[in-house]
């Protein structure tokens, strides 16, 4: 396996997003198989692995837990925190106070003594991020963080936290049909020095040509409520699937290896986190690592992308963003 450096980490040049290996998201999830598909990723110097204290109520965590007590020093492990349920609604948190106890609660599931890259999940508008990233700050001081990052916020508050302490990365759904960051982040990210982890670098799983018609979500998919899967969205943007899947047959690879290649083309500075809980797949994205495209390839598959229809997240999830 390649790697590639974010921040001070170096990292495997792909890392694997846990999310879906928690039943809260993709519908019903075979626990066993995402275990076998963890030492499948150890095996294959798949080593970045990212969760988040809110994927399953903290079952994403303590799901890694059982890996990671034998083979501790063979990931480096980013988890996240920053969303909170108040009266019912989703909201964020990045006061002192759950920053701290945010930490603690996450490495006593995790079984860990440290972290290596701890994101703030959303920007808390309500509190000054100078004022989050010090906290955060505390934390490496104690030991318990490595490294800091944040999610999904722009370069501005990205250049204010960074005057507070180094952030290592930045994480932000980023693939060949989401492209918010490239106008937002990207330039203060390389102004700085900061790593880009891109997360659902294969368009939730889209891109990779599984999904054919709106039922093959499950009823608990929560795709089914973002607006590029619904309607007249849906079908425009299967077409373009169907030109994604033509180029890679024509290069004698999978859909997913494709569109990944075309992410790890964009920067060496770049390290996508696609997500899955099965080998089978987690191998086309380690493919993705070896498949070099041409530019003309790349030109085109760009123009592909430029075409999606719809947005990524609903109006209130899209305000979260910061971007």
């Amino acid at each position: 396996m390649n790697t590639r450096k974010i921040g001070e980490l170096e990292v495997s040049a792909i890392g694997l997003g846990c999310m879906g290996m928690s039943p809260d998201y993709y519908g019903a999830r075979d626990e066993a198989e995402s275990l076998k598909t963890l030492y499948y990723a150890l095996e294959h110097g798949v080593n970045f692995w990212d969760t988040a204290n809110v994927y399953g109520g903290g079952h994403n965590e303590r799901l890694l837990a059982k890996v990671l007590k034998d083979h501790r020093n063979e990931v480096t492990l980013a988890t996240k925190f920053g969303f909170v349920r108040r009266d019912g609604a989703l909201a964020v948190n990045g006061s002192r106070d759950y920053v701290i106890q945010s930490a603690d609660e996450s490495l006593q599931r995790l079984g860990v003594d440290h972290i290596d890259l701890y994101y703030l999940h959303r920007l808390d508008e309500s509190v000054p991020i100078e004022e989050t990233i010090g906290a955060m700050a505390e934390l490496v001081k104690q030991g318990k963080v490595r490294h800091l990052g944040l999610s999904e916020v722009s370069g501005d508050t990205l250049r204010k936290a960074h005057k507070v302490h180094p952030i290592a990365a930045v994480q932000s759904e980023y693939s060949l049909w989401s492209r918010d960051i490239e106008h937002t982040t990207f330039e203060a990210c390389r102004e700085l020095g900061i790593g880009i982890v891109p997360y659902s670098p294969l368009g939730r799983g889209f891109l990779t040509g599984h999904i054919k018609k709106y039922e093959d979500f499950s009823p608990t998919d929560f795709r089914r409520d973002l607006p590029r899967f619904k309607g007249e969205h849906f079908q425009a943007n299967l077409d373009l699937v169907a030109k994604i899947e033509k180029l890679a047959a024509d290069r004698g690879v999978k859909a997913a290896t494709l569109a990944l290649a075309w992410v790890l083309a964009q920067g060496n500075d770049i390290v996508p986190i696609p997500g899955t809980t099965k080998r089978e797949h987690l191998q086309a994205n380690i493919d993705a690592v070896d498949l070099k495209l041409s530019a003309s390839e790349l030109e085109e598959i760009n123009a592909i992308g430029h075409r999606t229809q719809g947005d990524r997240y609903g109006e209130f999830a899209m305000r979260m963003t910061n971007l």
